[in-house]
């Protein structure tokens, strides 16, 4: 076969191979970046860096703008609060305050009835106030645990327990929050109704306080039903209890209507407001049980020694004395309300 030939049969596959290679050819750019990408790589890690402003979106075909928001400047600031700010200032208010109550007692020690138990008593609380502040007490225990789990668990339980146990754990735990939520609601609002006639702020409550409140010192300065200290449990109790409500019940049942900044706020409220909370009721539990004699009694029986009623709720006593005599070492049916 002669080149000529060769050549003839030839052409006609470099033209098939030419014509093929033309719609491939015209898809490359004539001329190439090969930073660009990298660029767009340097643009996405500068917005993922903490304190940036710049907004990580996507394209979406959906009519909820929002949805193409993929990370946001809030969204970074509301994971570093929950992750680190959040169990940051829990764990300083929890363990600050048992470290003060414990400080507290080896120095003042357990504060005893003064002139020792009379052997009479006075009736305290009657049974529907007692019922009511067992409810609140038992269901913000069970709502304290379950949700300091959320807080604290992965860094302390999870590494105990191992990830199946600590999921069946947090998964319960979460059924529980949300369940006894209710209860501890309607122990609030019960306590509001039959309390807050007795825990209206006076001048007294300054003066209470002002001598120490008998935590403090030698004297006992009169009060009624309740003193200052207790004015502040109860309406710390009552608007924290509030706030806790409002926040869950809207992360609950409202999280789609209230958007992503609402939840996210929420989600902050009802943290902070919890673990103050949880520092709260810690000295509460303290003096009504271990920090003081007698204390127990009012919730425990509904009685208490009538010589603690009088160093601590001089006026009450009084006042008792004289409008419901019986009520003293007596077993008559309590008043409406007590």
């Amino acid at each position: 076969m002669t080149l000529t030939t060769s050549l003839r049969h030839l052409l006609p596959l470099l033209a098939l191979a030419a014509l093929l290679a033309g719609p491939a050819a015209a898809q490359q750019p004539t001329s190439v970046n090969p930073t660009a990408s990298s660029v767009k790589e340097k643009q996405l890690l500068d917005a993922l860096k903490p304190g940036s402003t710049d907004t990580v979106s996507g394209r979406i075909s959906i009519p909820d703008a929002r949805a193409g928001n993929l990370i946001q400047p809030a969204g970074k600031e509301f994971r570093t609060f929950r992750q680190e700010t959040l169990p940051t200032v829990g764990g300083y208010a929890i363990v600050g305050m048992l470290l003060l109550l414990s400080l507290f007692y080896l120095i003042r020690g357990r504060i005893a009835i003064s002139t020792g138990p009379s052997g009479q008593t006075i009736l305290r609380f009657g049974s529907m106030s007692r019922f009511a502040h067992w409810l609140s007490a038992v269901s913000f225990i069970a709502l304290g645990l379950t949700g300091l789990n959320l807080v604290f668990g992965k860094t302390l339980l999870l590494p105990i327990i191992g990830p199946d146990a600590f999921t069946g754990l947090t998964q319960v735990g979460k059924f529980v929050h949300n369940y006894v939520s209710f209860a501890f609601a309607l122990g609030i609002i019960l306590m509001f109704v039959m309390w807050v006639k007795d825990n209206v702020p006076s001048l007294r409550d300054l003066r209470w306080f002002a001598q120490g409140g008998g935590l403090v010192g030698l004297g006992h300065p009169p009060a009624e039903r309740f003193n200052g200290g207790q004015k502040i449990i109860f309406w710390s109790t009552v608007l924290g209890g509030a706030a806790l409500a409002v926040s869950g019940y809207l992360m609950m049942f409202k999280p789609i209507e209230i958007a992503i900044g609402g939840l996210q706020l929420a989600t902050v409220i009802h943290g902070l407001v919890g673990l103050i909370m949880v520092a709260i009721i810690f000295a509460h539990i303290y003096i009504g049980s271990v920090g003081m004699e007698g204390a127990f009694d009012a919730m425990g029986k509904g009685r208490v020694d009538l010589n603690w009623a009088r160093e601590h709720h001089s006026l009450w006593v009084d006042r008792v004395a004289k409008s419901r005599p019986k009520d003293i070492s007596g077993g008559h049916a309590p008043a409406p309300g007590e």
